[in-house]
């Protein structure tokens, strides 16, 4: 593999890890209840629809883990280290674009849409640029990680 392969394996892997740790992350905010959706940015009317046992919440939020999980699968296959997944470019530079529109355009829609939720995390700039700029590191890894690597033959 060339030293452009070898950095966008690693990039990928990088991305493709912390894609799994935040589907962990989402698996345990299921289990972690309404305290861990508040903490998690989800929003007050999350946490009080799992405090009263709706399964809204859950869906939800498995729903997200399961995406993430899916976008660790296809980082992992992008890097070599599971066999070539099916649209695996498509998929790759999709998963990179939704990250990059999370990290740029998360902020912004916060501070100009006027919604309960929004008014919400306006209150929470902090978490919003940490996980924006997260965000936009995971989608770089993964659009600059797809662009290095060598596209390789499905077996």
């Amino acid at each position: 593999m060339t030293t452009k392969g070898q950095i966008g394996s690693r990039l990928l892997l990088a991305g493709g890890g912390l894609s799994a740790l935040a589907s962990l992350v989402h698996v345990g905010i299921i289990l972690g209840g309404p305290d861990w959706y508040r903490f998690f940015g989800a929003g007050e009317r999350m946490a009080r629809l799992a405090s009263r046992g709706s399964v809204y919440p859950a869906a939800f939020t498995a729903s997200i883990a399961f995406a993430l999980a899916i976008s660790s699968l296809y980082a992992l296959s992008g890097a070599g280290m599971i066999r070539p997944l099916p649209l695996l470019r498509q998929a790759l530079v999709f998963i990179a674009a939704v990250y990059l529109f999370r990290g740029m355009f998360g902020i912004p829609v916060v501070l100009f849409l006027e919604d309960p939720y929004t008014n919400e995390l306006r209150l929470r700039m902090t978490f919003m640029m940490v996980t924006s700029f997260i965000c936009v590191c995971l989608g770089l890894c993964y659009v600059v990680g797809a662009g290095l690597v060598q596209p390789r033959k499905r077996a």
